[in-house]
């Protein structure tokens, strides 16, 4: 049997592959193979540290396969960490965008979902209604005097964004699915306003103040019916055409200075 020398095969491959990288310029993304780890708040972090510039990280959230952990707490630990608020607005639009398509249906057409979240009713199923994220600074202190003169925070509230990219007919019906702990009642239906390239709105920390206080006038009132644990159906008929916002609670000291983040469910009712 003649024998074939392996040695000349192996030269020939490496001067392949070694004219291959000559002839062009490395690729500013790595092709990921199938079962690449996905991208974690860790990796921003990461990346972040090791020198990465803002547009590099922002265009990586943008397409690479990631899961990122967007609650209000995630987004402040973000935030201390460093991280931009444009690779913070980044992540969360991406992880929105994943499922803003997702219809949950179920032999009734009204299942309750098992990610906490808002929802909206869209040809009997629930269709995830992705957040923004929006950001906060301290406005002074009000006093109610209903309720033995308890001082609460004036906060403003300011998203970049001059429209929500949800844009619904009324009536509306929202599903709200909550965190172990919290009451639907923390949860704040706001109304938006436009100011020029972007949205405002004004509310207050620390539970709700009376309806006349100035601070009140962008909240609204909805009724709410549970029907899972944890879940909340309202139903919303009598909104004029305009920008609104479902704010869900602070889990951290709500109280804390001008610059914190967090993340609000917004939606834009049409004429």
């Amino acid at each position: 049997m003649k024998t074939v020398s392996v040695f000349p095969l192996a030269a020939a491959l490496f001067r392949i592959l070694l004219a291959g990288f000559a002839l062009g310029e490395e690729p500013q993304q790595p092709v990921l193979v199938p079962g690449h780890a996905s991208l974690t708040n860790d990796s921003i972090i990461k990346m972040l540290k090791a020198g990465l510039g803002e547009d590099v990280i922002v265009s990586t959230v943008r397409t690479q396969p990631a899961k990122y952990s967007t609650g209000v707490d995630d987004l402040i630990a973000l935030k201390g960490a460093g991280v931009a608020d444009k690779i913070i607005t980044a992540m969360v639009e991406r992880m929105a965008s994943g499922g803003s398509d997702r219809v949950v249906t179920s032999d009734e057409g009204n299942a309750p979902v098992t990610d906490v979240g808002v929802y909206w009713k869209k040809a009997g199923g629930w269709v995830d209604l992705p957040p923004e994220v929006v950001n906060f600074k301290t406005g002074g202190v009000l006093k109610h005097v209903g309720t033995m003169g308890i001082v609460k925070g004036d906060i403003n509230g300011h998203l970049n964004q001059k429209h929500s990219a949800s844009r619904l007919q009324s009536p509306v019906d929202l599903l709200i699915r909550v965190q172990e702990g919290v009451a639907i009642s923390e949860y704040q239906l706001l109304h938006l306003h436009e100011q020029g390239k972007s949205r405002e709105f004004r509310t207050v920390t620390g539970g709700v103040l009376h309806v006349s206080g100035g601070a009140t006038h962008d909240l609204l009132p909805f009724a709410s019916k549970k029907i899972a644990p944890r879940t909340y159906e309202i139903s919303l008929s009598i909104l004029v055409p305009g920008e609104y916002g479902l704010l869900p609670p602070a889990s951290s000291d709500a109280t804390s200075s001008s610059g914190r983040i967090g993340k609000i469910y917004t939606f834009r009712i049409m004429e």
